[in-house]
Order: C-alpha cells, then sequence, then structure tokens
C-alpha cells in the first residue's frame, strides 16, 4: 500500500485541502480523503492533478523532430511532408524504435501526461518482408512504454490500400501493410504480449478511410473486441474531394452511415467537417481526438470547437508527430485556433467558469475514454495517474484553485511539473524522469546514426 499526501488536490467534485490518497499494490486509488493530517508533517506535492492522457501517437517521428522545415520548390503541405516522413521512416529498426519511444515517452511523463493511445504503424521490415514475430515492432513500443512506466494503449494499425480507389501501396508503405488475416493475428498476438504487461491494454486502428476498404473495415472494428477504436479522419482537403469522388460522401458523413460509431470509437483530427458532421459526431459519444499543435505545424485546419462543444461533444489531445511534447502548450493552441479564427477571446469554456479548468477536465476525460482507460480523475478505483505543479514556478506563485491552471495552460508550459506518479510509480521527481539520462544517451546514440551525425 502506497500513501499519498498532498496539500491542495482536483478531485471530481472540486479542489480539496490535505487530501490523503491510498493506493494498492497494483496502482490503482483504494481510498482518497481530504481534511487528513499529514504523516511526519510531510507532503508529496502542493497542487496535484489527475494525469493527462495524450491519445494520439506515432512515437517513431519524434525522431524526426524539426526536420521537415526545408521550403520546397513546389507548394509544401501535409503530402510533402508525408513524402519526407517516408524517406526518413525507412531507416528505422526495432532497436531503434525502442530507443526513441523510450525518450517519448520520458518527455511525455515530464510533460504532465501519464498515458499514452499509440497508433502503430511501422509493422515490417523496410522491404515490407515480415519479421519471425509478426508483433515485433509492436514489442518494442510496449517495452518502451515499460521502460518509462507511462500507461499504454497500443493500437495496432489496418493500413491496406494507398487510396480509396483501393490501389496498391507503393514502395515506402511497404512496411504497413497487413490484409485481415495477417492483422487479426497480429492483434492476438499484442494480446498475449500485453498479457502480463500492468497498464497495458490493447484497441486496433483502421489507418484512414483511404486506407482501408469498405469490405475491410467491419473486419478490423470486430478486431477490436470491444477496446478502443482510433481513426485519422477529414485531416486534410485533398482526403474530403477524393472520399467524395469514390464514395459520393465527405469521411465523416460515410463512416456514419456505414459503421456503428460510439463511445469506443476515437476520430482523430476531423478539422473539416460540415455543420451537420459537427452534430453527428458530437453526438454519438465518440471522442474528437485534437492535435493542435501537430495540426498547425501541417497546415491540416482548425478544428470547429466553439459547434463541437455546444452539442456536448468528447474531445482528448494527443501530439501526434510530436514536433513540440508539452500538455500545456496543447490545450492551450486549441484554445487559440478558436481565438485566431473567431477573432475573440475564451471560446471554449462555459460561461463564469475558468477556461484552463474546462480545457483540463474535458480532455482528462476524454483522454481517459479514448484509451479505455480507468484514469483522468484522482478517485477510488482509478489508476494512480497524478501530476503535481510547482508552486514555486513564476507563473504559479500566489495563485490557487483555477487559477493555477489557468495559469499553468496560458502562462506556463512544461517546466511547471514538478512530479509525476504513473500507476502508483513515482517516475519524475523536480522535474526530471527518474531515467532521463540512460534513456537519453540510448536515444543519441541511435539520432547520430539515423542522421549520420
Amino acid at each position: 500500500m502506497i500513501n499519498l499526501f498532498f496539500n491542495n488536490a482536483l478531485l471530481p467534485d472540486g479542489w480539496a485541502r490535505n487530501v490523503r490518497i491510498e493506493v494498492d499494490k497494483s496502482g490503482v486509488i483504494s481510498k482518497v480523503t481530504p481534511d487528513s493530517a499529514s504523516q511526519g508533517g510531510n507532503s508529496d506535492g502542493d497542487i496535484a492533478l489527475p494525469g493527462l492522457s495524450n491519445l494520439h501517437s506515432h512515437a517513431f517521428q519524434r525522431a524526426m523532430a524539426g526536420l521537415g522545415e526545408r521550403k520546397g520548390i513546389a507548394e509544401d503541405d501535409f503530402w510533402s511532408w508525408r513524402e519526407a516522413m517516408y524517406k526518413f521512416v525507412q531507416k528505422v529498426g526495432p532497436e531503434d524504435l525502442a530507443a526513441i519511444a523510450a525518450q517519448l515517452y520520458v518527455e511525455m511523463l515530464e510533460a504532465g501526461f501519464t498515458s499514452i493511445g499509440e497508433f502503430h504503424y511501422l509493422h515490417h521490415q523496410p522491404d515490407g518482408a515480415a519479421f519471425d514475430d509478426p508483433a515485433e515492432m509492436s514489442a518494442r513500443i510496449i517495452a518502451a512504454a515499460q521502460e518509462a512506466g507511462i500507461g499504454l494503449t497500443l493500437l495496432p494499425v489496418f493500413y491496406a490500400q494507398g487510396d480509396f480507389t483501393g490501389a496498391p501501396l507503393n514502395d515506402r508503405q511497404a512496411r504497413f501493410y497487413h490484409n485481415t488475416d495477417q492483422f487479426s493475428e497480429l492483434v492476438e498476438r499484442c494480446r498475449v504480449l500485453t498479457a502480463s504487461a500492468p497498464g497495458v491494454i490493447v484497441g486496433v486502428a483502421p489507418h484512414s478511410l483511404r486506407a482501408i476498404s469498405p469490405e475491410a473495415l467491419p473486419h478490423v472494428v470486430a478486431a477490436a473486441k470491444g477496446g478502443p477504436i482510433h481513426i485519422h479522419i477529414a485531416e486534410q482537403q485533398r482526403e474530403i474531394d477524393a472520399c467524395l469522388d469514390a464514395y459520393g460522401a465527405r469521411p465523416v458523413e460515410w463512416l456514419f452511415d456505414h459503421s456503428d460509431v460510439g463511445d469506443q470509437w476515437c476520430l482523430v483530427h476531423a478539422t473539416h467537417m460540415t455543420v451537420d458532421e459537427t452534430k453527428r459526431l458530437a453526438k454519438s459519444g465518440a471522442v474528437a481526438g485534437i492535435c493542435p499543435i501537430t495540426e498547425a505545424n501541417l497546415g491540416d485546419g482548425i478544428f470547429n470547437g466553439t459547434d463541437y462543444l455546444e452539442g456536448n461533444g468528447r474531445w482528448g489531445i494527443g501530439s501526434d508527430s510530436h514536433i513540440r511534447i508539452d500538455a500545456a502548450e496543447e490545450l492551450r493552441s486549441f484554445e487559440y485556433s478558436q481565438r485566431l479564427r473567431d477573432q475573440r477571446r475564451v471560446r471554449l469554456a462555459v460561461p463564469g467558469t475558468s477556461n484552463g479548468r474546462c480545457l483540463f477536465d474535458q480532455a482528462t476525460a476524454g483522454g481517459a475514454q479514448a484509451l479505455g482507460r480507468q484514469s483522468g480523475a484522482i478517485a477510488t478505483g482509478q489508476s494512480c495517474d497524478i501530476v503535481s505543479l510547482d508552486p514555486d514556478h513564476p507563473v504559479l506563485i500566489g495563485k490557487s484553485d483555477d487559477e493555477w491552471l489557468d495559469s499553468w495552460i496560458f502562462a506556463g508550459d512544461k517546466q511547471c511539473v514538478a512530479d509525476v506518479w504513473a500507476r502508483g510509480k513515482h517516475v519524475v521527481t523536480y522535474g526530471a524522469h527518474i531515467s532521463r539520462d540512460p534513456v537519453r544517451r540510448a536515444y543519441g546514440s541511435v539520432i547520430k546514426r539515423l542522421t549520420g551525425a
């Protein structure tokens, strides 16, 4: 049994003082008692928050962060960036992926994320040949998450065609391919690998409507067996146009007309929706997976957050391509995108409430739902995933309660994070992950080799 004590903690019914948290040996909260006396007068932290879920990740892309900013001869957009990504990914082997993912997950924990949804499509060798173990690359992701101590929802990706017409994958996409039987085998193998890995959940991810045929989609959905289902959707206007040409419908519209989209689903990006599509997504109970920093970096567009929240839509945040790892900045970027579009302030809060609190509460709840995790709240039966902010950080001094959230999100960054517990384990102390140095050394060796430095 672990006992933690915080001077202030954000509980489901609001801020509480002198909060004792009892945690069982599996890392689950067994009791929360406000207005308690500390043992020996000591505190584990001053400002305790539930940890955030990062619902959308392509771990290997952290290694190419900053390498896609050279101006090309033709117009630069998502599709030109994708070509650069395809070129880079050809270099990444199993050991490389493990080191990159471990570094990423350490950084996520230091930023206040305590669980990750890994949208994992790097399955095979560079020429498309299978490894002896079909889940070789998935196993490296699992090992990296266990090394860092972050909660993992592994989402093996089904990717079988090059576009809506059913064109075959090109050579650069060969590492991603499965048919439906191979994919089912992969998912079952991942379940075997994670059976003894605490804090790991397995779901599925049809990559996008352009990468899966209408006939294959039900097979992939069934492979989830009630677990999370994530899909890229409506990220780019070119994707919308291609879907209209092939199916006579927009991607979100087509998906809702042909699948039973409910609360186990997460629709990632959805930056190009009509008013009707926005209402359908909000009403469905599914989660919108918003990745504000990546969507800005790639020029994707702006998610229609104001209309979506008017329909009580659920959402969470992801860092996707990992150009930056900062939970506060993701939330801030989401709000600022709405302000820039509307030329108004405070767009995503309920009238009369704290903007930071509204953003944080919705992101923690939506992220936990999308990843199928019992987390996102400091409460009995929840995973003990806790982020403690530094009360002596300049932007937090003199603040209290929701002001801490407003100040962290709109004036601070990951430097405000002091300590983090994931499933009851104290993995970040004084802002640094307990394995930061060895993980960074391993990562550095890999990057120097991959980049030829």
